[in-house]
């Protein structure tokens, strides 16, 4: 069904995405995981839940690249009370059907990829909840699920609300949460404002066999207004009825592992720590791999001093139970922003002969962290060494950060620290 409409169209996205897999692929002795995606589809965020952002179609060359030219448009600007100024989504393809987050209330439509034609559209007024959201617009995309009868597609509103879609009508599913919505301020093992509790999502929950996985945002910015904070923990749902299965304490809990890196019980009203990135997971091991972002105040700690678990850390669940197997925090009592931005890549590494099957996580300080997804061990040796300490009156900081021995990094520092102001204009 417009199977050469839908693979134009796919190939058209891949040319974004294309360039960061390459340059992984030059480490050396790295392969991409197998995609699970069929021929011309594009199921999930990342082309499949191992986030390799990778499609085999080939029909689009440097050759014939300046040959392409637009069949249609689709405008999202009248969905939503005004248009939308940073459209970021991912669309899906599956079944010769393109999906997507649009629109400045974040509508999903379902579009023809042949002529560009909306076949359904959904979407939510959520009010002044959804108007005080931290994380507004269309968002990053969707997550699609089917069990070989039913389709379904699911998306996160700015009010952070999680609602299940009949795939091929758009209507809402009535037997998942209450009328198709599971209220995600709720069930989070803290009290969080209905209307003006800061957390949302703009990524794509995942979706793992019959499980969702469903991450949090904060607002954005360098200030936060206080101390305090929603804390952004993890969770999963059931597919089928959108029941809680699990919930992951990015902030541990007193009697939890990871409490101890808190100091003076700053782990009770410190907030943030969501994922706010794609979560990625490899079905075969039963695990999730989750990029988490730095605790409450992006530039200062001295309320929260200690490296402050899971802060800036990668975690790797059991899928099912949400159970921590093995995590690495990449950076110590964090008070540069470094959040982790993107989805860890599980790929398959060849050392000393065997295949190693790893997780890569690229990271804002240009550094690639690699590790045996298994284990959790870095696949080269990764350095705790001295760094300069803080000035700033309260300040505590950690006086070692992790550094990786290979690769190298993307950016050289030194050019880095020297063209500081013009790097942040272009970003």
């Amino acid at each position: 069904m417009h199977r050469s409409s839908s693979r134009r169209l796919l190939k058209s996205v891949l040319l974004r995405i294309t360039p960061l897999v390459c340059g992984f692929l030059m480490v050396g002795g790295a392969t991409i995981t197998k995609s699970m995606a069929k021929e011309g589809e594009w199921p999930s965020y990342g082309s499949d839940l191992a986030n390799t952002h990778y499609s085999p179609l080939a029909q689009i060359t440097a050759s014939n690249f300046n040959k392409l030219r637009i069949v249609w448009r689709f405008k999202t600007e009248n969905l939503g009370p005004r248009p939308e100024f940073n459209f970021e989504s991912t669309p899906l393809m599956v079944n010769g059907k393109l999906y997507s987050t649009a629109g400045s209330r974040r509508a999903v439509v379902a579009l023809d990829p042949t002529t560009g034609e909306m076949l359904w559209v959904h979407s939510e007024n959520e009010g002044q909840r959804g108007s005080l959201a931290p994380r507004q617009l269309s968002g990053r995309g969707l997550s699609y699920w089917t069990d070989g009868r039913e389709e379904r597609i699911l998306y996160v509103t700015p009010g952070y609300r999680l609602i299940a879609l009949n795939a091929r009508t758009g209507t809402p599913v009535s037997p998942f949460g209450t009328n198709g919505v599971v209220d995600l301020k709720l069930d989070d093992d803290q009290e969080i404002d209905p209307v003006t509790g800061e957390v949302g999502l703009h990524s794509a929950p995942v979706v793992a066999g019959n499980i969702i996985i469903v991450g949090a945002a904060h607002r954005s910015g360098a200030v936060p207004k206080s101390k305090t904070n929603v804390k952004g923990f993890v969770r999963a749902f059931d597919v089928r009825t959108g029941k809680r299965l699990w919930i992951f304490h990015t902030i541990p809990r007193s009697n939890e592992f990871g409490y101890d890196t808190w100091e003076d019980d700053s782990a009770s009203y410190t907030g943030n720590t969501g994922s706010w990135g794609q979560i990625s997971v490899d079905e075969q091991l039963g695990m999730a791999y989750i990029p988490v972002e730095l605790p409450t105040g992006d530039f200062y700690g001295g309320h929260r001093h200690g490296n402050g678990l899971f802060g800036e850390t990668l975690v790797a669940v059991d899928l099912k139970t949400g159970q921590r197997r093995w995590h690495y925090q990449l950076v110590h009592h964090g008070i540069w922003d470094m959040d982790i931005p993107c989805a860890p890549m599980l790929v398959d590494i060849t050392q000393n002969g065997r295949t190693v099957r790893a997780v890569a996580q690229p990271t804002k300080q240009s550094f690639l962290y690699v590790f045996d997804r298994v284990t959790g061990q870095p696949i080269w040796p990764i350095e705790e060494r001295p760094v300069e300490q803080s000035d700033v009156p309260g300040e505590k900081t950690s006086p070692t950060q992790p550094f990786p021995t290979k690769p190298p990094p993307s950016m050289r520092f030194r050019a880095l620290l020297r063209s500081t102001w013009s790097i942040s204009l272009r970003s």
